[in-house]
């Protein structure tokens, strides 16, 4: 199927009305409405369809893609909603249970013209701890910082000491070139 006929049968199949309920304007008081909220739901829909990941990307497509604007419900004329508004907009849907009345009333279609039977039906909400909570961090333990500045008298006369016992230790071969011109 074409991209515009294929996003016309999904969306004559879904009735938007309690979700437009949700936003609709309670008195004609106060500032106009001026977010077109069913090209908001069907570009939301045709993001679930055309799998595209974040509410970013969709607003990138919609302002690139004419044709899926415009398969989206959206004119030219009218601004596409911001992230922000979308953010918004989602949020006041997952408060309330129209999706789960939508999703209801689809399955209850869907048996009465018998694509889904009874026996066939299930919905999974099995619990998933991996994604319950994040692991708790180590905590790392962090290296005393070194001194800074000059050594004292003692410490250096400590670290020259070493030095020297470390060069006398070590083997002709290991010892710088103009010790080893010395040695017979």
């Amino acid at each position: 199927m074409e991209q515009q006929h294929r996003f016309e049968a999904i969306f004559a199949t879904i009735d938007i009305t309690p979700i437009l309920s949700l936003v609709r304007k309670r008195s004609r008081h106060g500032a106009p409405v001026e977010v077109n909220y069913p090209a908001v739901i069907y570009s939301l829909i045709a993001r679930i369809v055309e799998r595209i990941p974040t509410i970013k990307d969709l607003v990138k497509r919609l302002r690139e893609d004419i044709q899926f604007r415009m398969d989206c419900g959206f004119m030219l004329s009218e601004p596409i909603p911001s992230e922000a508004t979308y953010s918004r907009f989602i949020q006041k849907i997952s408060q309330s249970r129209v999706l789960e009345e939508i999703q209801v009333k689809l399955l209850k279609q869907a048996m009465v013209e018998k694509f889904v039977s009874d026996d066939t039906v299930a919905i999974d909400a099995t619990h998933v701890e991996a994604r319950d909570q994040a692991p708790a961090k180590e905590k790392k333990e962090k290296p005393e910082p070194k001194k800074r500045g000059r050594k004292s008298k003692q410490e250096r006369e400590a670290w020259l000491k070493q030095k020297q016992l470390e060069e006398e230790q070590k083997s002709l071969y290991e010892k710088e070139i103009a010790a080893q011109l010395v040695e017979p």
